[in-house]
């Protein structure tokens, strides 16, 4: 933070010597401890909340990320789902489709082959 050097002190050690005298100058050192040190303490508990809140921001952030990332791995996983019955049920109409064209086609057929046959049995129940 500040940059103090030997020979600053020594100047401020004179200073404070010439200025105070020999009897206050102990306590006045005391004093100024007690305050340098409870500066430090104040500073580091407000840097270390002030990383804990970056921290803990951070985290949200993952977490957000984490879960956008999750819902979308889950929106994909629900889409092919959903495309594949779609696709099966179209597969299976599509299917059925040409059976029953199939199936009229033979039936028309069928008809056909039984209409003389019918007419026939008609005819022959006439008396």
């Amino acid at each position: 933070m500040f940059d103090i050097g030997f020979a600053e002190l020594l100047i401020i050690a004179v200073v404070g010597l010439v200025v105070l005298g020999p009897e206050k100058l102990p306590v006045a050192v005391r004093t100024v401890g007690l305050w340098v040190s409870k500066a430090k303490r104040t500073l580091s508990s407000i840097q270390s909340e002030i990383s804990e809140e970056l921290r803990l921001d951070e985290m949200k952030r993952q977490i957000v990320m984490k879960q956008d990332e999750l819902d979308r791995e889950l929106d994909e996983m629900r889409r092919p789902s959903s495309e594949g019955t779609a696709a099966t049920q179209v597969q299976q109409t599509t299917h059925s489709t040409v059976v029953d064209d199939k199936s009229e086609q033979a039936g028309q057929t069928q008809q056909s082959e039984v209409k003389p046959e019918q007419e026939n049995t008609k005819a022959d129940d006439r008396p």
